[in-house]
């Protein structure tokens, strides 16, 4: 189950992008909690903190806002993936005993039968599960299984107390045939010959 860290915000004044960059410039990030009928509240946190924590999916947060403490779960991050900073942060209260709808990284246990592949169709499947019981992952075990099989959401074992929100008869990993060299080539062919016309054109 997803494990709770601890870090600590402080409250915000000053709002607009150039005030956010201000405050990227020192290390920090602007966050917005809200939830549990509350007025949004506009904080900032350590940069690199945050950074650490949100490589786990789903994190839960005890999160201390000038002594006022928070559970919160991290619903959104904006990233600048060029210069791979999270630009702001999403955070919503959660309390303990209730249920929330979060979405799980499905994990790929084991080899099909040898010539075949399993092709990952769901990188997550919905789900709803406690607000402190939220699974880290959730596993398929593909060990065997032959070409034309699959593994759909309502086959994925799931830990006590969660619910499956997805349709049940989504397929979350198929069976497939690797591709021979001579697919392949095939296949590149007829895009190859497309393209040199094109080529051609745009020399003239």
């Amino acid at each position: 189950m997803a494990e709770q860290y601890a870090l600590k915000g402080e409250e915000r004044a000053s709002f607009g992008k150039g005030a956010a960059r201000k405050l990227r410039a020192l290390g920090n990030v602007p966050a917005v909690i809200y939830g549990h009928g509350e007025d949004p509240r506009h904080v900032m946190v350590n940069g690199h903190e945050l950074s650490l924590l949100v490589r786990h999916k789903n994190v839960l947060i005890d999160l201390d806002v000038n002594g006022k403490k928070e559970l919160v779960l991290v619903k959104d991050v904006q990233k600048d993936y060029v210069r791979q900073v999270i630009e702001h942060v999403d955070l919503v209260i959660v309390k303990k005993g209730e249920t929330v709808s979060v979405n799980i990284p499905v994990s790929v246990l084991g080899h099909p039968f040898p010539g075949t592949v399993a092709m990952l169709e769901h990188q997550t499947i919905q789900v709803e599960a406690e607000a402190t019981q939220i699974p880290e992952h959730l596993e398929v075990d593909v060990t065997g299984m032959l070409e034309h099989t699959h593994i759909s959401a309502k086959d994925v074992v799931l830990p006590a107390g969660v619910k499956l929100l997805l349709d049940p008869e989504a397929i979350i990993v198929a069976i497939q045939a690797v591709p021979s060299a001579e697919s392949l080539g095939t296949e590149a062919a007829p895009a190859a010959a497309e393209a040199a016309p094109a080529a051609e054109e745009s020399a003239e």
